[in-house]
C-alpha cells in the first residue's frame, strides 16, 4: 500500500553548512518544540506528537540515568535512528541547563511496558535560555558518542550520507565493518566510559517484538543497556516527522528503498514498483504499511 502524502514542506536535499553543537542542538529543539505546539486535525500528525512526548521522556530519562558521557548511538545513516538522533539532540540543551531530568522542563513520564506507552504528565518543553532558579548549569557537550557498524558491502549513497550527516550533527563515530557482536567489543575497548546505547529499532523490526524502552544485552553480548525510545513508532510516523520538520535524509529513499542494508540484500520495494523492469518506483515515505517495509530485504 502506498500513501499520497499531504505534506506539504519540501525536501532539503542536502545537510545545511554546519554549525556548532549547541547551535545544532538549540535548532532542533525549536524544530520539535514548535512542531508539538502545533494545533492539527490531522491524524497522523497528532500521533507523531505523541510518539515524540513518549520519545523524548525515554530520552531524558537516559541522560538522567547515564548522562551523555556514557551514552552513544547506534547510527547507520537509516530512517529510524535518524529521527532517534534528531530527539535526542533536541533534549540536549534541556539536559545541560537543569540539575534533573525531571524538573519542569520534562516532556513526559514514561514505562517500560512493551505495548502502547500511555503517555502522562504531559508538559510543553521550555526552549528558554534562561536559568532556572533551582538549575545547576552542566558543561555542554561537544559531540555525541555514536557507533556505525558497517554492512557487507555499503551503498556509496549511505556511507556518503552517514559521514555528512555525522559531520553536521557533530557525532563522534566510530566506524566498524565487522559482525555486530565483534563490532561493540572493538567499540566498548575503546570507549570504556560507555554503558548505554540508544538503538532505533521498531516493533515490527526483525527482534523487535518484546523490547522495552530499557533492555540489558543478552548475557553472551557485551554488557550494555539497550536505550530503544522510538520501540513503538510506525512507520509512517517515521516519515511523518522526518518530512514535517524537513530533516534531509539518504538519498535511496527516494528511489524505492524502505530499510537499508548492504547492496547484496537491499533492494527498492517491490510494494512502490511504478515499472520494475525499468527500475522505477516511488518514494519511501509514500508506503503505508509496517509489514511491507522490509520486502526489499532479503535477510
Amino acid at each position: 500500500m502506498t500513501r499520497e502524502s499531504t505534506l506539504s514542506r519540501s525536501q532539503p536535499r542536502h545537510l545545511p553548512h554546519s554549525r556548532t553543537f549547541p547551535e545544532v542542538c538549540d535548532d532542533l529543539r525549536r524544530k520539535v518544540v514548535t512542531f508539538l505546539e502545533e494545533q492539527t486535525d490531522d491524524e497522523l500528525l497528532q500521533n507523531v506528537q505523541n510518539r515524540i512526548r513518549v520519545s523524548m521522556g525515554v530520552i531524558e530519562e537516559a541522560l538522567k540515568r547515564y548522562g551523555p558521557e556514557q551514552l552513544s548511538l547506534s547510527y547507520n545513516g537509516g530512517k529510524d535512528c535518524l529521527v532517534l538522533l534528531v530527539l535526542i539532540l533536541a533534549c540536549l540543551p534541556a539536559w545541560a541547563s537543569s540539575s534533573t531530568c525531571s524538573d519542569s522542563n520534562a516532556v513526559v513520564s514514561s514505562s517500560n511496558s512493551t505495548s502502547n506507552s500511555k503517555i502522562t504528565n504531559v508538559t510543553r518543553p521550555s526552549i528558554s535560555s534562561s536559568k532556572p532558579p533551582s538549575s545547576v548549569f552542566r558543561p555542554f557537550p561537544q559531540s555525541f558518542q555514536a557507533v556505525y557498524v558497517v554492512s557487507t558491502r555499503p551503498f556509496p549513497e549511505v556511507e556518503t550520507f552517514v559521514a555528512a550527516s555525522a559531520t553536521h550533527y557533530h557525532l563522534d563515530l566510530a566506524r566498524y565493518a565487522l559482525p555486530m557482536r565483534l563490532a561493540l567489543e572493538a567499540y566498548l575497548g575503546e570507549k570504556t566510559a560507555v554503558k548505554a546505547i540508544f538503538v532505533g529499532t521498531r516493533r515490527t523490526d526483525p527482534h523487535g517484538k518484546f523490547l522495552t524502552h530499557f533492555d540489558p544485552t543478552d548475557n553472551d553480548w557485551p554488557r550494555l543497556m539497550r536505550v530503544h525510545p522510538v520501540i513503538e513508532w510506525h512507520y509512517v510516523e517515521i516519515w511523518a516527522f522526518i518530512r514535517h520538520l524537513g530533516i534531509p535524509f539518504c538519498s535511496l529513499y527516494n528511489q524505492g528503498f524502505t530499510s537499508l542494508g548492504g547492496m547484496t540484500d537491499t533492494h527498492p520495494n517491490p510494494a512502490l514498483a511504478l515499472d520494475i523492469k525499468a527500475m522505477k518506483f516511488r518514494p519511501a515515505y509514500e508506503l503505508v504499511d509496517d509489514n511491507e517495509e522490509r520486502l526489499g530485504r532479503y535477510r
